[in-house]
């Protein structure tokens, strides 16, 4: 028997270990793709972007390529954010396609319980087509308060222009979507995605944070895998149609992802595009779903693509500014020629991505800080001592905390990531991976990564002078990302 080629062979080991409902493997040349393009573009992000966590790309239908930053990882969830939205508008879709409810219902016929005493006649106008495509007449975004129903809240805000004629990003409009979808179908919006879209593209365990009311928040809070946010795009390119089934009505597609509304002029950004119903549209003809901190769907119809990336960045135009300049040129009208040095070559890279570990010697300088536990004075965080705890050989070191009167342990790996479980600050107990080693004599800086989240946490313990100093930073977040040092003393 002839033995396959090497661009062969790694399509059929790659396809032999899939589950029934994931997306087909190929080499990437046998769909147009140069593997040589897409090995520029994952060497930019690693080397220029802080940092993603997940890439894959899909032409004609296949996956070319996939890599996760360790420990980020194929089977473990992302938090979607604003990504979420374009799911929420597949709800609405749906619905209106059952007769469900209408584009053109008004949000106060609704929701007549939550409506003002005396609503606006720009509020009385609002229709749910309005909150799709975010021109709801709001100058600012609604506060929706935890102790108070949200609908209430949403519909309190004044509504200075006429719906339709003003754009503002507005994620209590989709929250205000979700709930729409929720009393007009009797289910939240996660479990009436359910059958409809989650089981047939075999998104397995989605999960949807919800409101004191108990409706799916809509505009964020949806966690999924990367192949399942890839699955996603696909469908939408397949013009709402999966396995021979016409999922999602193909004239919902389009009008989701046409521009409904203009949102800037500047021929450089891709927030200036123009919006769809919960959908962006991009440079080169493309559109997408995005969230917070570099979650992406980008869909190319021009090149029957999609990319999929999730990611803890600063600046997302940045991300896409790298799939334009690399990626997009790497997509060939034909299939192009194998070459199985340069996709041996890619392999190598996507399967030995990491975010990068702190680095540093073997131990402290002064042997007494390990081992000793030290107390702080009462703060906001709840923080009530830290200690140090090294195993014998060197290779972890374990990072131990009260808070709260609780004790937790975070396990540091030595130049690699060990995964458990932690919490920090505001962020709850969680899964997450640390690492951690001692970046200068006198400091021990760990790496804590809440590995189903954006955020990694980066602590600093400082000793001197018999005290600590501990800071600690998130590399993202909404508000301050840099909470105040805290010093400690001997126990």
């Amino acid at each position: 028997m002839k033995p396959l080629p090497l661009a062969a062979l790694i399509a059929l080991v790659a396809t032999s270990s899939l589950g029934a409902a994931d997306l087909p493997r190929s080499a990437p040349e046998a769909q147009g793709v140069s593997s040589n393009g897409v090995q520029g573009f994952v060497e930019a992000a690693d080397r220029d972007i802080d940092s993603l966590h997940s890439f894959m790309l899909l032409r004609h239908g296949h996956v070319v390529a996939e890599g996760w930053w360790t420990p980020y990882a194929a089977a473990t969830p992302h938090a979607l954010y604003s990504l979420s939205k374009s799911f929420t508008s597949t709800a609405v879709g749906l619905a209106e396609a059952e007769g469900k409810l209408s584009l053109d219902d008004s949000i106060l016929q609704l929701f007549p319980k939550d409506a003002p005493a005396t609503p606006s006649a720009n509020l009385k106008a609002m229709r749910l087509r309005d909150l799709l495509r975010m021109s709801t007449g709001h100058q600012a975004e609604p506060k929706l308060p935890p102790g108070e129903s949200w609908a209430k809240a949403f519909l309190a805000q004044p509504v200075p222009f006429k719906p339709g004629t003003h754009f503002l990003y507005n994620t209590p409009a989709t929250y205000m979507l979700s709930a729409a979808v929720q009393q007009a179908t009797g289910q939240t919006t996660l479990d009436y995605l359910g059958p409809r879209l989650f089981e047939p593209l075999g998104i397995r365990a989605p999960t949807w944070e919800t409101s004191p009311q108990g409706v799916s928040t809509g505009g964020y809070g949806l966690s999924v895998r990367t192949e399942d946010i890839a699955k996603f795009g696909q469908l939408y390119l397949q013009k709402g149609k999966w396995a021979g089934k016409q999922l999602v009505p193909a004239a919902w597609v389009e009008a989701a992802t046409a521009r409904q509304t203009s949102n800037g002029s500047s021929p450089k950004s891709d927030w200036d595009q123009g919006y769809g119903y919960q959908f962006w549209r991009s440079r080169n003809g493309a559109y997408r779903a995005d969230g917070a901190f570099g979650q992406y769907c980008v869909v190319l119809p021009e090149q029957d693509a999609v990319v999929a990336i999730t990611g803890g960045v600063k600046n997302m135009q940045a991300v896409l500014d790298l799939v334009w300049d690399k990626l997009l040129p790497a997509l060939g009208p034909v299939p192009l020629p194998a070459d199985d040095a340069g996709q041996a070559k890619l392999g190598q890279t996507l399967k030995a991505l990491s975010l990068r570990p702190p680095t540093g010697a073997d131990g402290p300088a002064d042997s007494k800080a390990a081992g000793k536990r030290y107390k702080f004075p009462a703060n906001d965080r709840k923080l009530e001592s830290v200690a140090l705890e090294a195993d014998a050989k060197g290779n972890v070191t374990t990072l131990v905390t009260r808070v709260a009167g609780v004790e937790r342990r975070i396990v540091c790996g030595r130049g690699t990531w060990k995964a458990g479980r932690a919490a920090w600050g505001r962020l709850p107990e969680q899964p997450a991976a640390a690492c951690g080693a001692w970046t200068a004599a006198d400091t021990f800086t760990a790496k804590i990564c809440f590995t189903e989240t954006p955020f990694v946490v980066t602590v600093r313990l400082t000793f001197a002078g018999g005290e600590v100093r501990c800071e600690s930073e998130a590399n993202v977040a909404f508000g301050p990302a840099k909470d105040a040092p805290l010093v400690g003393t001997p126990e």
